[in-house]
């Protein structure tokens, strides 16, 4: 029997619609949705490809226990009983700060896995470790938000829809297909600005593609707090601000100008490489043009100062009065009532936390309770109070994605217990005493929870599974559920979640996330309301009625800042010591010598991340690792088309082969991250193509942590090349 499912993608965030295709039970093919409301029939190579990686044969099906450098299939009682035990002796021992969890991207994209994992860090104790991929990617701007609206969570969105000057930086969504930006079919609705009449600037060291199809604006690798303050100063000396509209949103006008003032784009340009006249033409056209919004994702937030590089975006929209205004930059809200209540009681924990709580390496404040993944093999190495002695690592791969993966490979062979769950035995989880395999996207029921706040259009989408999960994998939730309550009451949370259980249990329930996202989806924009609004949306009913999705409004909600922002009066603030520090500190620091050349990231079409290069789909043509550097700098060393190179930081080197182009910024290496297959891991296809780990010329020095957030620098790194 053939059924065809309707579900939708969760690789990455434009959520795209998929009709899954089942055969006997098992899912056989993968195509887009044409009757998707907003992805309308579109799918990226890597949402279609997704159903090698469901039946991948080096996919890990059992629970594995490490023995003599390999591993042996056990059952889950063997693994859950032993894992239980280890952490109730190490617990008793050493406390709970002996615990660490780290939580890789795809969990963003399963709402039982994010409650699963606070449920477990929560429970086994308040001095516990957490560390999620945050800190390779969003912590900067989730800060920065903290600091301008008092909550990490209202985080601002180009009105897509409306806008008629869009300027994106460090973000190239024709690969990435947006972040921070919930927008299926994004590079349509890019072309549509253009289409009514407006422009699209693409600021960014490479002409990526995006740059490609829209206008290329070429920057300096990690300076693009330079330029966002001389479009400020620019504003500002022009008198291009209408400034008692900005008075009535947010206090600290004068402080604001004040920063900017040493910060002409003549200064400027020696910094960015952005000529003077092309900075004033477009303050002046942000400032002019009724419906603009600026919008910076990845490359602005894994610089040096990438909480000052956020901060700054919003700044500039606030200055150029696009804030919280149609076809701006806009909250996108739930419209849960009392919604306000909730953020401001959760914006005072968080600011609280962010002042009071300290890491043990480093002094480091945690931002969304998340520590800094770069120290994260420091902290389980540096002898004390509160090292790490256990770690569990879900959906990640660090030793591929933070600074100094060798040193981290090293500490974890060091850890009394290490516990994977993944679907691969990874260069991470080889080193890990257990692997429990757990489930892909189309064996789980879903809604996107996290990024329901960052959808261009309001939209409510929900999927049962398709199919059910092969061999013995189970849930992220499930697993985490099965482990606490074997470790019962040893700690008070996890007393408490044992005591719901059996209550639940008397009356033929599980204990299950799912009521909780139920309730969010009935009291938010489309919500039944529990049954006061006939018709309105539930969990089940968007399952049963609506496959494909239902969009609740045409566009998001503007007007909207008293209730983002949780400060007295809704008003913003941008006078913060901490960001005053990272303006002298930029300006005081200089490039170490001997590496005059920057390493940035780029996107790959047919990679993400690092675990999707075991699908022969995505890997044929024999598809390997390269970095992509200018012509000229190239001639300058020597270096040919197809060369391998040595690439040098003060942290470390790699070697990789090098494509030439005149599109990307003189002294600009690109390397993608996510390769550095070698072999330790089980899956076969990505250990033949290898590549190198970019990772590797990174720093974990604490020194070289950015100050505010925590973030890894990443981008903008100083190197030498070398044929």
């Amino acid at each position: 029997m053939v059924e065809y499912k309707p579900t939708f993608c969760r690789i990455c965030e434009p959520l795209c619609g998929m009709i899954a295709t089942v055969e006997g039970g098992r899912l056989t093919a993968l195509r887009p949705d044409a009757d998707h409301p907003l992805s309308a029939g579109f799918a990226c190579q890597k949402g279609i490809a997704f159903t090698e990686v469901v039946n991948d044969p080096d996919r890990v099906t059992t629970p594995l226990r490490r023995r003599d450098g390999g591993f042996e299939p056990v059952s889950w009682d063997e693994a859950l009983n032993d894992i239980a035990a280890r952490c109730v002796d190490i617990h008793r021992r050493h406390g709970s700060g002996a615990f660490a969890w780290y939580m890789g991207n795809p969990a963003a994209f399963s709402y039982s896995h994010l409650f699963g994992v606070m449920a477990f860090i929560k429970g086994i104790g308040r001095h516990s470790h957490y560390f999620t991929s945050s800190t390779q990617d969003t912590s900067s701007r989730l800060l920065a938000s903290q600091f301008l609206y008092g909550t990490p969570v209202s985080v601002p969105i180009p009105d897509l829809m409306r806008t008629e000057l869009l300027v994106m930086m460090g973000a190239n969504p024709v690969v990435s297909h947006g972040s921070f930006l919930t927008a299926p079919r994004i590079k349509d609705r890019m072309h549509d600005v253009v289409g009514r009449g407006g422009r699209v600037v693409v600021v960014d060291p490479r002409r990526s593609e995006t740059a490609a199809r829209f206008e290329w604006l070429g920057i300096v690798p990690d300076s693009d707090a330079y330029f966002l303050l001389s479009l400020l100063s620019v504003m500002f000396d022009e008198g291009l601000v209408d400034r008692p509209a900005v008075d009535v949103q947010a206090d600290g006008l004068e402080w604001l100008t004040a920063q900017c003032e040493p910060f002409p784009p003549e200064r400027t340009e020696q910094f960015t490489g952005i000529a003077p006249g092309t900075v004033r033409a477009l303050a002046r056209d942000l400032a002019r043009t009724p419906r603009a919004a600026v919008y910076g994702r990845l490359g602005t937030c894994v610089g040096r100062q990438g909480t000052l590089t956020s901060y700054l975006i919003d700044a500039v929209n606030l200055v150029a009065g696009n804030l919280d205004r149609p076809g701006g930059s806009v909250f996108s809200t739930l419209g849960i009532p009392g919604q306000r209540l909730g953020l401001v009681a959760m914006g005072a924990f968080l600011r609280r936390s962010y002042r009071r709580k300290r890491t043990r390496v480093g002094g480091f404040r945690s931002v969304i309770a998340s520590e800094p993944a770069a120290l994260m093999a420091k902290e389980m190495s540096t002898p004390g109070k509160r090292q790490i002695k256990a770690l569990f690592v879900s959906a990640g791969n660090p030793v591929l994605s933070v600074p100094n993966g060798l040193e981290l490979e090293a500490a974890l062979d060091g850890l009394e217990l290490a516990v994977g769950l993944d679907f691969y035995v990874t260069e991470t989880t080889a080193h890990c005493d257990y692997v429990l395999p757990v489930t892909t996207m189309y064996e789980r029921d879903d809604f996107a929870l996290t990024f329901q706040q960052f959808q261009a259009t309001p939209f409510r989408q929900t999927t049962e599974a398709v199919v059910d999960a092969p061999g013995e994998a189970r849930t992220e939730w499930d697993v985490i559920d099965d482990l606490t309550d074997r470790i019962g009451a040893h700690t008070p949370v996890f007393a408490v979640l044992a005591g719901m259980r059996r209550v639940l249990g008397v009356f033929g329930r599980k204990l299950n996330p799912r009521v909780i996202v139920d309730g969010m989806i009935r009291l938010s924009d489309g919500g039944d309301r529990f049954g006061m609004r006939r018709g309105g949306l539930t969990f089940d009913r968007l399952s049963d009625e609506h496959p494909h999705g239902v969009v609740v409004a045409p566009h998001i909600r503007t007007g909207v800042l008293r209730e983002v922002v949780t400060y007295r009066h809704g008003r913003i603030r941008l006078r913060h010591n901490g960001i005053a520090d990272e303006i002298s500190a930029m300006v005081r620091r200089d490039p170490p010598a001997g590496f005059p050349m920057r390493m940035i990231g780029m996107r790959e079409p047919r990679s993400e991340n690092s675990w999707m290069h075991n699908a022969p789909l995505l890997m044929r043509g024999e598809r390997g690792h390269r970095g992509l550097m200018h012509l000229d700098d190239a001639a300058d060393r020597g270096i040919l088309d197809g060369d391998v190179v040595e690439v040098s930081s003060p942290h470390g080197r790699i070697a990789l082969p090098v494509a030439l182009t005149a599109d990307i910024v003189r002294g600009t290496i690109a390397i993608p991250h996510g390769w550095g297959h070698r072999g330790t891991g089980g899956w076969r296809i990505a250990n033949r193509a290898g590549g190198a780990n970019v990772n590797q010329l990174t720093s974990s020095d604490p020194r070289d942590v950015e100050a505010l957030a925590g973030m890894s620098w990443l981008t903008g790194v100083p190197v030498q090349v070398r044929a």
